[in-house]
């Protein structure tokens, strides 16, 4: 954050203060921007998803052996 700061005040004029309610609200619509990108990209995720569950069209072979296995010989990672 320091040196963002420090370039934005090499940039200003002599005397110029930062508008910290300024740079505060730009920075949060762009944050908000990238969310929506984010958002939208992951909306288009699971409408793919659910296309190939409901058509049973998925672009690769699903091993259930293999699957079976890994549940149980307790292979899945526990997250918690």
């Amino acid at each position: 954050m320091q040196e963002a700061l420090d370039e934005l005040r090499s940039k200003l004029s002599q005397g110029e203060r930062i508008d910290f309610a300024e740079l505060v609200m730009l920075g949060a619509q762009a944050k908000a921007r990238t969310l929506r990108v984010d958002d939208q990209k992951t909306i288009e995720a699971y409408k793919r998803l659910a296309d190939m569950v409901r058509t049973d069209s998925f672009p690769y072979e699903m091993d259930v052996a293999a699957a079976d296995e890994v549940k149980h010989l307790g292979l899945i990672a526990k997250y918690e």
